[in-house]
């Protein structure tokens, strides 16, 4: 008589409780050699959270590594411009003025005698400190304001509504130009003050929506039937939950915020000489544009280019940190 083939259930059903608590404890030796077990979900293998499939798809983005290169290598020359520039960009030759690349000047010389390259390269430690600090101040403002509304609510939601469709209503351009109109300091800190001032209602908005979207959720609802206090929900597990929209927006505005600075400093209410800010060598340039448009190209270029490489990596930023992306 020929041997029948092993089956599991027949086996179970013949030999009783017995066989059946023995192939219990073989496949239980079974998953505890499989790693993670049967679905990958086991202690050995290590829980992922939004931060790290956000890092993950980041590194495999090329607009991401492209973009952040290019940051890299502007954060590089605003701490260290002498690595690629020589000389002084306040060093200035009139008998130069206007002429085209030479030795030493490869973008040629301003309608000052000013080398153009060694300005563009030194511009780029105004723009980008202006675009860091006020992206950070207005972040800490408005992330501060907006989630403490979103989670209290009641007379300070309402009031902090009301106060941001007030500043809302104010052109930036036309406000920079009344309020840095009467600033004399030359340094950075007045223009940063004014995106402050008048950038941090957009993201206290964020954070509000967003603050008020995660303490609605049951992990929230447990922690406080659990006795947390506010203090600790808040901080513990709603911020770290409502903090990613406000990052993306941040990333986005900081390009923005450069561009601000270029923007004023050419109506010549921003940074002003002896500063060296890429706004002034364009609003320079500007009279000279037929016949020395070298002088105008470079730092507008270099403008552009930084805008755009903020603006990519906030988009990037943004796909990765979205879930309903993936």
């Amino acid at each position: 008589m020929p041997e029948q083939p092993f089956e599991q259930e027949g086996a179970i059903a013949g030999t009783g409780m017995g066989g059946a608590m023995d192939l219990a404890a073989s496949e239980a030796r079974t998953l505890e050699r499989t790693p993670g077990g049967p679905l990958g979900t086991g202690p050995s293998e290590k829980a992922r959270s939004l931060w790290s499939d956000a890092w993950r798809d980041l590194r495999r983005n090329p607009v991401f590594v492209v973009s952040a290169l290019v940051i890299l290598f502007l954060v590089v020359i605003s701490l260290w411009p002498s690595l690629i520039a020589s000389g002084s960009p306040l060093t200035c030759d009139l008998a130069k003025s206007q002429d085209g690349a030479g030795p030493g000047a490869p973008f040629g010389y301003d309608g000052q005698g000013c080398n153009v390259y060694t300005r563009t390269v030194y511009g780029a430690r105004a723009s980008v400190t202006v675009g860091v600090c006020a992206t950070l101040g207005v972040a800490l403002l408005g992330s501060v304001l907006g989630g403490l509304a979103g989670f209290f609510g009641g007379f300070w939601d309402s009031l902090l509504s009301r106060v941001t469709d007030v500043f809302f209503a104010i052109p930036v351009v036309l406000g920079g130009l009344v309020l840095l109109s009467v600033v004399t300091s030359n340094t950075v800190w007045p223009v940063i003050g004014f995106m402050v001032l008048l950038g941090w209602p957009q993201i206290s908005r964020i954070a509000r929506g967003s603050v008020i979207t995660a303490k609605q959720s049951d992990y929230v609802q447990a922690a406080r039937a659990l006795g947390a206090s506010n203090s600790r929900i808040l901080l513990r597990h709603i911020a770290p939950n409502a903090v990613a929209p406000v990052i993306v927006v941040a990333t986005i505005a900081l390009g923005t915020y450069i561009a601000l600075e270029a923007t004023l400093s050419y109506l010549g209410v921003g940074l002003k000489p002896p500063s060296v800010s890429w706004g002034i060598d364009i609003s320079a340039a500007s009279p000279y544009i037929r016949n020395a448009p070298h002088a105008l190209l470079w730092p507008s270029g270099a403008l552009a280019l930084t805008v755009l490489a903020f603006i990519m990596l906030g988009d990037a930023v943004r796909d990765a940190l979205d879930p309903k992306l993936r």
